[in-house]
């Protein structure tokens, strides 16, 4: 979630994203044994996922030189840098008021109404709640008790619909 981002990393990070006209979603910190990881999600103002390739590889240059310069991580690490993809990272207030009538996964960090595992139907968001259909039943979840939450792409037969085929070489 974008307000556990450690502010360290926040303030290190954020600068560069925003000067390659894009914006931070979230950074993930995976600690333990070495390798570390770092994964540095990125989108752009219209919250639409569509972060070239190129763009992501300019960015992770620029925050590897600046974690390296600032040595904030303690270890050796890998470093992602990537755009929110299908099943979209939702980590910041904008995230869940987009994502309101799409089909989502939220965690949160202890059991709300007995369960940490929430699945359906993003309903609404108000800032403070989420609002989530599941199994038929709406249910509220404090935002500040989310962990990670994401939507869940749902496929239909149009994904998997043959585009136009090229002629075969001829025989």
């Amino acid at each position: 979630m974008y307000r556990d981002i450690p502010d360290g990393y926040r303030g290190l990070i954020e600068p560069i994203v925003m000067d390659h006209g894009l914006e931070l979603v979230d950074v993930e910190l995976r600690q333990g044994r070495a390798p570390w990881g770092v994964r540095v999600i990125v989108d752009t103002s219209q919250a639409d996922g569509r972060v070239p390739v190129d763009r992501c590889a300019e960015v992770s240059r620029e925050i590897a030189v600046a974690l390296d310069a600032a040595d904030l991580v303690q270890s050796r690490y890998t470093l992602e840098v990537s755009s929110p993809g299908l099943d979209r990272t939702l980590a910041r207030d904008k995230d869940f008021h987009a994502a309101c009538g799409a089909q989502v996964r939220i965690e949160t960090r202890e059991p709300v109404e007995g369960r940490r595992r929430f699945k359906g139907t993003l309903l609404a968001f108000d800032g403070e709640v989420v609002e989530v259909e599941v199994d038929g039943e709406p249910r509220e979840v404090p935002f500040a008790a989310i962990a990670r939450a994401r939507t869940e792409y749902q496929f239909t037969k149009d994904d998997f619909a043959a585009g136009p085929r090229r002629a075969g070489p001829a025989s």
